[in-house]
């Protein structure tokens, strides 16, 4: 799958929309409808709502498709000691694993990929965009 990022910028923050990390949970857009809607294009538009409450909502995405861009100067101030390592794994019911914390994926042919917030990875093995779920879990019995 194409790996595709879009970005949407309200003049305060920016939405960064990474669509091959969706697993269409539809959390964004039942918990802040006026900006996130999957029927209008472009399907966010961040002008619909307060920049605190897009934050807040975009950090509800359980995938990490959803994410905000920080600006170069607020990287810098709120870095961590790259020494430390604080990674939550939750197993969701009949769902993927979300990984949160910032972690690096690497792949079968040792390319590695930095994921800052969180990332949805397939269990049930359906996924077509492995490691990463794409919400094929819905399709397959999963335990």
């Amino acid at each position: 799958m194409k790996e595709i990022t879009k970005r949407y910028n309200n003049g305060e923050v920016t939405v960064v929309w990474q669509p091959h990390m969706c697993i269409h949970s539809a959390i964004c857009f039942r918990g802040l409808p006026e900006v996130f809607d999957p029927r209008k294009r472009p399907w966010v538009t961040p002008e619909g709502s307060a920049t605190e409450q897009i934050v807040s909502q975009v950090s509800k995405c359980p995938s990490g498709a959803l994410s905000i861009e920080k600006k170069q100067t607020e990287n810098m101030e709120t870095k961590t000691n790259e020494n430390e390592v604080n990674i939550k794994v939750h197993v969701m019911s009949k769902g993927p694993l979300i990984l949160k914390g910032n972690c690096t994926v690497v792949d079968e042919n040792g390319n590695e990929t930095l994921k800052e917030g969180q990332v949805a990875l397939c269990r049930c093995g359906a996924s077509s965009n492995k490691p990463y779920c794409d919400g094929s879990h819905r399709k397959v019995d999963v335990l």
